[in-house]
């Protein structure tokens, strides 16, 4: 109860008029005790003046009677007393010649002022510290000096202060008493609005929105009830907001088909829907941890990636379980303070699509088989037929017609039937070579061409590649597409760079051109399968729409990455990235 805050506002009260007491009580025992000392010095310096001393000492003559009687009519001025006495004594030999009552036991001969008398001056110096009054004054005469001694032992003055502590005493006893009852009032005055105050937010905290506090004054208490209960009106909005918008995602997150999974930055599951545990055939009360989870499925991920690598932000990575197929995104999550806050995991059940996508496979490599004995039987008879044309009146122009379009259909079924292959890594025939030999290789066939339409071809290579473990047909078709297509579509007298280099445990290649570049719309479509971004030019250049297609195919089954940068009129950059696999992994 002490701590509350009602009861130290009383304490406050309290120790204010205690303090004040004390102030007042220390200011007026100083100021009680040096008036007295004032006035003792001045009442004796009153009695005796330079006249009343010459008088005295003219009188020296007449003997100790003279003075005497001369005091005794001062007696009373002097104050003489019970605690107020003077003494008359011989200069010469100390001795105590007459008094007003007997010496008291505290009575001494040394002190400073009897002292200065000694030596011929009046002796009137009064010190707060001393525990007695006193006065001296030297009488001189012809025949005998005397010191007339006034010696006060300040029971007046300690009975006048033991009275103001008294006074002070009661009065601090009544001002505690009334601190004590005004303040214990005034206090709940401030203590009841806010405890009003603390209790709602009790109830708020409780989830309780509905009542509210009375304002019952217009100061800052009332203001602050006021504020109190808008903030309360308004939270109660916001968290039936929040409420429903709780809902709508908890029955989103249990609805949908996808899997969502969340993991904290440590690692651990914060939530998971039902359609995740079911695709992972999770118990209800299961609990996960991110890397161990994920390397159980043989998953190459970790959670530090996603966490610290700024390129690592999204990922996307395909998991193969007993009964389905799953492509799973991750994604980082960051808060409004831009701190990483948890990871997210989408899983997207892609069993059917691959079911799909390996039947579309199956097909235009059955057809594309297929139609190459058909399109062999076609082109041989329109061969004979053009021979059987020469010097008769057939219509030549149409047999030749045929023979090229049989042409570019049998390079579009080898091109389909090379996608096919090259969808299974296993097809590849992969062998140890050297990488800058085969750059070389090809960079002086291609020359050739390049020459032919005016335009400069030149290889550079930064560092030593070394040997390289990959199919060397299918990246020698890669190069020849590429570098092919530089020349297809720069006009003539362009520039054509090959560079290539090693970092780290890959090599990239480089082929940059100044040709008519591409619109950066087209960019994201390019390597989509009879794609064309000038379809009449393609068509009239020979090509079947499939070139980059297979390019990303042979280089994705090498497990590299492959992009095109372009701008329009100033060029494109294709940039080849393969990695250079470890002894111990080439066979595996």
């Amino acid at each position: 109860m002490l701590k509350s805050l009602q009861w130290k506002m009383v304490t406050i009260f309290v120790l204010l008029v205690m303090a004040i007491m004390a102030a007042t009580g220390t200011f007026l025992v100083l100021s009680v005790t040096n008036v007295y000392y004032s006035m003792f010095a001045d009442e004796m310096d009153s009695i005796f003046t330079e006249s009343l001393i010459e008088q005295m000492e003219t009188g020296t003559a007449l003997g100790e009677d003279y003075i005497q009687q001369v005091l005794s009519a001062y007696t009373a001025r002097m104050g003489i007393d019970s605690y107020r006495n003077y003494y008359i004594i011989d200069a010469n030999s100390a001795r105590v010649i007459d008094s007003s009552a007997p010496a008291p036991d505290s009575f001494s001969m040394h002190t400073q002022n009897l002292i200065v008398a000694l030596s011929g001056d009046v002796g009137n110096y009064v010190s707060p510290q001393a525990s007695i009054m006193d006065y001296a004054v030297p009488i001189r005469g012809e025949d005998f000096s005397y010191i007339i001694y006034v010696h006060d032992t300040k029971e007046e003055l300690t009975a006048i202060i033991q009275r103001i502590f008294s006074i002070i005493l009661q009065a601090l006893l009544l001002g505690v008493t009334i601190s004590l009852v005004m303040g214990y009032f005034l206090s709940r005055t401030i203590t009841t609005p806010i405890a009003n105050l603390t209790q709602k937010a009790k109830g708020l905290a409780e989830g309780e929105f509905e009542s509210k506090i009375d304002v019952k004054s217009e100061d800052e208490i009332g203001t602050l009830t006021e504020t109190f209960n808008d903030m309360s009106a308004k939270l109660q909005e916001a968290m039936l907001q929040m409420s429903t918008e709780k809902n709508k995602v908890e029955a989103i997150l249990l609805n949908m088909t996808d899997g969502v999974m969340t993991f904290a930055t440590d690692g651990n599951l914060i939530h998971i829907n039902p359609t995740a545990r079911k695709m992972f055939s999770l118990s209800d009360e299961e609990t996960l941890q991110f890397d161990e989870f994920f390397a159980q499925h043989q998953v190459d991920i970790r959670l530090g990636d996603l966490l610290y690598l700024e390129d690592n932000r999204f990922m996307e990575r395909d998991i193969e379980l007993q009964q389905v197929s799953v492509k799973a995104g991750f994604v980082v999550f960051e808060d409004e303070l831009d701190n990483t806050g948890s990871v997210l995991v989408v899983l997207h059940d892609i069993t059917r699509q691959q079911k799909l996508e390996n039947s579309r496979r199956e097909f235009v490599a059955n057809v594309s088989h297929e139609l190459r004995t058909p399109l062999t039987t076609i082109k041989s008879y329109a061969e004979t037929l053009l021979d059987m044309a020469e010097g008769s009146d057939m219509p030549v122009s149409f047999i030749n017609t045929i023979v090229n379009e049989t042409d570019r259909m049998t390079r579009l079924v080898k091109d389909l039937l090379v996608l096919s292959s090259l969808e299974r890594s296993d097809q590849l025939k992969k062998t140890e070579f050297n990488m800058a030999v085969l750059l070389s290789d090809v960079v002086d066939t291609m020359e050739l061409v390049a020459r032919d339409q005016g335009h400069r071809l030149k290889l550079k290579v930064n560092k030593p590649l070394g040997n390289f473990y990959g199919d060397r047909d299918r990246l020698e078709q890669l190069l020849y597409n590429i570098i092919s297509n530089s020349i297809k579509y720069t006009p003539n007298g362009g520039k054509i760079d090959v560079t290539a280099g090693q970092v780290y445990r890959s090599v990239y290649i480089k082929v940059k051109d100044t040709g008519i570049g591409i619109p950066e719309k087209d960019l994201g479509r390019l390597f989509e399968r009879f794609y064309r971004v000038d379809k009449a030019r393609s068509r009239e250049q020979g090509g079947t729409g499939l070139g980059l297609a297979i390019s990303k195919s042979i280089v994705e089954a090498h497990g590299g990455t492959i992009s095109i940068a372009s701008k329009i009129n100033q060029g494109t950059e294709v940039t080849i990235s393969l990695p250079v696999l470890p002894i111990e992994q080439q066979d595996t």
